[in-house]
């Protein structure tokens, strides 16, 4: 096929040499605790990259442009929350290039990072991504916050043998809600 090309590469951590670590907040799904954690980051004086997708962006207008306006950086994480690894390539082209126009369209932002949901892609993916002006981005440490809401649990995996570069997967959820303030205490510390 047209996208036969594997050098486009997947991140899977910062560049050490900056000696940051950052959040990337994955919205797909709701959004009571999206404006909990801008507060708790803008407390903080501190900016996470938050992974919107497109049809939660359509549902929940408000709380997106809430992200927008609080200076956080905006980022992709496709429109329908589907598997990458089972998609054809144009569909995952879609995907990409839905949720791009509506932030575009609502913002003016063009956005240049791409988190395929549930971490799932196939070789295309990163290739098209790349194609569509995207770096596709993983993470070092994922609170698995979705499934577990339990606070010190998350904080434990956000900090424990936190590094320079790290991206930390978070969702907004009432636990991770709860202890953002004492996990960038602790980087910051750091």
């Amino acid at each position: 096929g047209a996208f036969s090309s594997n050098t486009s590469q997947i991140i899977y951590s910062g560049n050490p040499k900056n000696n940051t670590i950052s959040i990337m907040i994955n919205v797909y799904m709701g959004n009571d605790y999206v404006e909990q954690i801008i507060d708790v980051l803008s407390q903080n004086n501190t900016k996470a990259t938050f992974f919107v997708g497109g049809i939660w962006i359509e549902k929940n207008r408000d709380c997106f442009m809430k992200i927008y306006n609080s200076g956080n950086e905006l980022a992709s994480h496709g429109y329908w929350h589907k598997d990458h690894n089972k998609l054809s390539d144009e569909a995952q082209i879609n995907e990409i290039q839905l949720t791009d126009e509506l932030v575009t369209n609502l913002t003016g932002v063009k956005m240049s990072l791409f988190a395929p949901p549930s971490g799932s892609f196939n070789k295309h993916t990163a290739y098209i991504a790349e194609n569509l002006g995207y770096k596709t981005i993983m993470w070092s440490k994922d609170t698995i916050d979705w499934r577990d809401q339990d606070e010190n649990l998350i904080y434990e995996r956000a900090t424990k043998n936190a590094t320079a570069g790290d991206l930390i997967l978070m969702h907004p959820t009432k636990a991770t809600a709860s202890c953002l303030d004492k996990i960038i205490k602790y980087y910051k510390k750091q």
